[in-house]
């Protein structure tokens, strides 16, 4: 290209860049100087680091750039905006330790002058902190004014925060401590609680299924910061969280905490653990929650009351069709009730699951073939041998049915033998009655030693 044919280039482009500059003018956001060589000067060199900035020439735009905000401060946010990005960019390929340093503090620093000019200090922080735990997060040092951004970040922005700043913040808070940071560990729960409020928010908030999963992984990698530097002692959390729950035991997000603590710290046993468990229940129903719960009294042998929450969590399965769940739940009231010594329940509870779903048969026709073999002594009447030993076959094709070929190998060596067989009048595949409370008939088999 001949030396006339670029400098018509050159204008034709400028002439463009200054137009589009005299456009967005038009749409208002620019305060343009006063003065009319001020102004061209500044239109001119806004269009120039533009173009740079696009073009992804960082350290050409630099010069324009800092024209504009030497002199023409108040321009627009976009200079601002556009400055972090060049300086950012400058940042992370630079080699130089101590340019890459400089170059670190200029994009900071843009934040900074936009909250100056332009307000919005919430939403210009939670970027900045972003940025500011990049370039800080290897510098002890810097590791006070780092958490003092994000402290600010979360109680201006509250669940408007961006995730990345709540792991920052705890991972922040790790750092600090495991360098020889001088913070309590009641310190460290407190803003725990912060961030887990801020997540509970965002969670509540939220519709889109992928977006609640990074959510809850979030909080899990939360709590994994949390356990991992402080000691979670069972007697401390009873100490300082419990009381709050026990002077309002309906605050929902108090229950919440306590629980999620609880966990944390595999204190399950504390009577706190199904204090924070009900009280959630009782808010927010649901059927994991109902069977935690359920269980948990079941252990304790609070039958009547397991019972109820086990039933409750039966309706919420059958509300949401989830038959695998009802199926589990069964079998779970099966042992329940085999417990209380109601096998004819439990065995009831044992068919309701193997009708519910398949996936559970093998362990619901071992447990109705276990009840079987358990009641030998229960209902044998003494008066003949094979009817006594009936019991065992009964036990023997419940195990059959789910595939356990080890309990059938051992239930077979019980079985009638030939000569009890004959000598009762009986043979083989004739039909017995079993009484108590197993009440079925059976076909006479015997056993493999014959």
């Amino acid at each position: 290209m001949d030396r006339k044919r670029k400098i018509i280039f050159r204008f034709t482009i400028g002439f463009f860049c200054v137009l589009s500059v005299h456009f967005v003018n038009a749409q208002g956001g620019f305060k343009w100087p006063e003065d009319p060589e001020k102004r061209s000067a500044a239109e001119e060199r806004n269009a120039v680091y533009n173009d740079y900035v696009k073009q992804g020439q960082f350290e050409n735009a630099v010069e324009p750039h800092a024209w504009l905000l030497e002199n023409t401060p108040d321009l627009n946010k976009a200079i601002y905006i556009n400055g972090a990005k060049i300086y950012e960019n400058l940042a992370e390929k630079e080699t130089n330790a101590q340019k890459k340093i400089e170059y670190q503090e200029k994009a900071l620093d843009m934040y900074d002058r936009r909250i100056k000019y332009f307000n919005e200090e919430g939403k210009v922080l939670n970027r900045q902190a972003i940025t500011a735990y990049k370039y800080w997060k290897d510098n002890t040092g810097k590791y006070i004014q780092l958490i003092e951004i994000l402290e600010k970040v979360f109680r201006l922005n509250k669940s408007e925060t961006l995730e990345e700043n709540i792991v920052a913040f705890m991972d922040i808070i790790r750092r600090y401590k495991q360098s020889g940071g001088s913070i309590t560990d009641e310190k460290i729960f407190a803003y725990y609680f912060e961030l887990d409020e801020v997540l509970e928010a965002k969670l509540n908030a939220e519709k889109n299924t992928d977006n609640i999963k990074k959510i809850e992984k979030i909080s899990g990698t939360v709590d994994d910061i949390l356990t991992s530097i402080v000691k979670v002692n069972c007697e401390f959390i009873e100490k300082n969280f419990g009381d709050k729950l026990k002077t309002d035991p309906n605050n929902v997000q108090s229950a919440k905490k306590l629980f999620k603590i609880l966990v944390a710290g595999k204190c399950n046993e504390s009577p706190l653990y199904l204090i924070s468990l009900k009280v959630i229940q009782k808010a927010q129903p649901s059927v994991d929650f109902a069977l935690i719960i359920a269980k948990e009294l079941a252990t304790e042998n609070k039958i009547t009351e397991a019972l109820e929450y086990y039933n409750s969590a039966l309706s919420l399965a059958n509300e949401k069709n989830d038959k695998q769940k009802v199926s589990d739940i069964y079998l779970d009231l099966a042992k329940v009730y085999k417990k209380k010594e109601d096998k004819v329940t439990a065995r009831e509870y044992a068919r309701k699951s193997i009708s519910a779903h398949t996936s559970n048969e093998t362990e619901a026709y071992t447990f109705i073939g276990n009840l079987y073999l358990s009641s030998y002594n229960e209902c044998r009447e003494g008066k003949s041998k094979v009817k006594d030993r009936a019991v065992f076959i009964a036990a023997y094709e419940m195990y059959k049915k789910a595939g356990n070929k080890e309990e059938m190998q051992k239930t077979r060596k019980q079985f009638p033998s030939v000569e009890e067989i004959f000598n009762e009048g009986l043979k083989e595949k004739d039909m017995v009655s079993i009484g108590c409370w197993i009440d079925t008939q059976i076909l006479i088999q015997v056993r493999d030693d014959e």
